[in-house]
């Protein structure tokens, strides 16, 4: 029991180190020593539900006016 212990405490103590140094894990070594990161491209702007859409809402509103401006 005290074995398991032991490897429990060992195994964070690699994960936090290998944190603070900037390494990920699996990853390659040297995390510090690498060029500054390329910029990601832009996300594509995901389509709008249509009741998330203010558009959409504006029409939905005109149409259910009546001709003299009073809710339907």
């Amino acid at each position: 029991m005290p074995y398991l212990v032991l490897l429990v405490v060992a195994v964070v103590v690699v994960v936090l180190v290998m944190r603070a140094a900037g390494t990920p894990p699996g990853g390659r070594g040297g995390g510090a020593l690498r060029g500054p990161r390329r910029p990601r491209p832009p996300r594509p702007t995901r389509p709008l539900a249509p009741d998330d859409d203010p558009e959409f809402l504006r029409e939905l509103e005109r149409r259910t006016r009546r001709d003299d401006g009073s809710p339907a």
